[in-house]
């Protein structure tokens, strides 16, 4: 088996999908998505896709090996991002030669299902609230919201006691016996950071996600040792390499992204990695449903898993995460839960005229500019 063609396509809303196609007929999905900078790293596979035509598919750990090592210059999230989505469609071909899904090929499911949280908005409490019942009416239960909008470096008390009573209502609406975390989105300095903490202290949250930049990874074990909350971080790392100064510092929850760190091979191993340090994984994953599947396939046979992001009802306009399968019963909910995969590869079957179709409008989705009131920028 050879692979003969590789075809990227960007689609609505923000995505980059994969096509890796062989002389056998099997074709093999991936996502290498980073968003904001799709069309760069579309460039940085269709490059890499030379190394791919003419060999063999089912050769992953070598070709990941070759596409991460076998240039002078390595690493960063362009590259990883290329790599990941190349992974994850060999991956696909891998399971479907086999006949089997992807997790059964990496020593078969430790669980029967996999858990999975909404995303919540709103800028008032009672726009939250609002939002977080209707979550927990669709089956969801757990979720999280993002902390604040921007964030000044040291807010007002102001600022504070809004940014806190927006938790505080949602963890009173859906009641003790759901989960809610909190995303920073490294919005916060971290000296903000250790206040906040401190505030939600008493809210018994399932984490907090990257409550600094990872720019100020060196200042985790200050903000670690400062709270009883688990800390949560990765989806701006993309290797087992930048994830070993977050876990020595105890970051209690690892997020790599299989689309952003190297695919399902390398998020594979951070996840082994975080095991060795007591740790659990929640991949990030607000993308598509390519990289979704992928997410899921990894979760079912990660033993230190603990919950999956995923993008169902996010604020992305027009285009839904299922828009683009044949069949979407395979990744939807019920009580809070996935049932496992059990389709051959990735357990999904992509909707190609679908994808085809969108690809001719393709997208422009950037990064939001955000602004403080001095005018200086903002993180968003």
């Amino acid at each position: 088996m050879k692979i003969t063609r590789v075809e990227t396509f960007l689609v609505a809303p923000r995505w980059l999908f994969l096509r890796v196609e062989t002389d056998e007929g099997v074709v093999g999905w991936g996502e290498p998505d980073l968003e904001g900078h799709a069309e760069i790293v579309q460039t940085a596979v269709h490059a890499l896709a030379e190394h791919l035509v003419g060999t063999n598919p089912l050769l992953i750990e070598d070709h990941w090996q070759v596409l991460t090592k076998g240039g002078f210059y390595r690493g960063g999230p362009v590259f990883s991002s290329a790599v990941a989505g190349i992974d994850q469609a060999l991956w696909d071909i891998a399971g479907k030669v086999r006949g089997t899904p992807v997790h059964e090929l990496m020593g078969g499911p430790v669980r029967d299902r996999i858990r999975v949280y909404a995303w919540i908005g709103g800028d008032e409490p009672a726009q939250a609230t609002e939002q977080a019942l209707a979550r927990i009416d669709e089956g969801f239960t757990a979720l999280k919201m993002n902390l604040t909008g921007r964030l000044a470096a040291i807010a007002t008390q102001s600022e504070l006691l809004h940014v806190v009573a927006r938790v505080q209502a949602v963890r009173e609406a859906i009641g003790a016996e759901r989960d809610l975390a909190v995303d920073f989105h490294g919005r916060a300095s971290v000296p903000m950071a250790r206040r906040l903490l401190a505030e939600l202290e008493q809210l018994n949250l399932l984490f907090v996600e990257e409550p600094v930049p990872p720019e100020h990874t060196r200042c985790l074990p200050r903000l670690v040792a400062s709270t009883s909350i688990p800390l949560a971080c990765g989806e701006r790392l993309y290797s087992r390499w930048d994830f070993e100064p977050v876990l020595d510092a105890g970051i209690a929850v690892v997020q790599p992204d299989v689309s952003h760190a190297g695919g399902i091979s390398e998020v594979r191993r951070i996840g082994a990695q975080a095991e060795l340090h007591g740790a659990l994984t929640a991949p990030h994953c607000p993308l598509g449903p390519v990289a979704l599947a992928a997410s899921m396939q990894l979760d079912l046979a990660t033993p230190n898993f603990l919950i999956q992001e995923q993008s169902f009802g996010m604020h992305y306009g027009g285009t839904g995460l299922v828009d683009y399968l044949v069949d979407a019963s395979a990744l939807q909910q019920a009580d809070g839960y996935v049932p496992r995969l059990t389709r051959p590869g990735l357990g999904i079957e992509i909707d190609e005229l679908a994808v085809r179709n969108a690809a001719e409008t393709g997208h422009k989705w950037r990064t939001p500019l955000w602004r403080h009131s001095d005018g200086s920028l903002a993180d968003w």
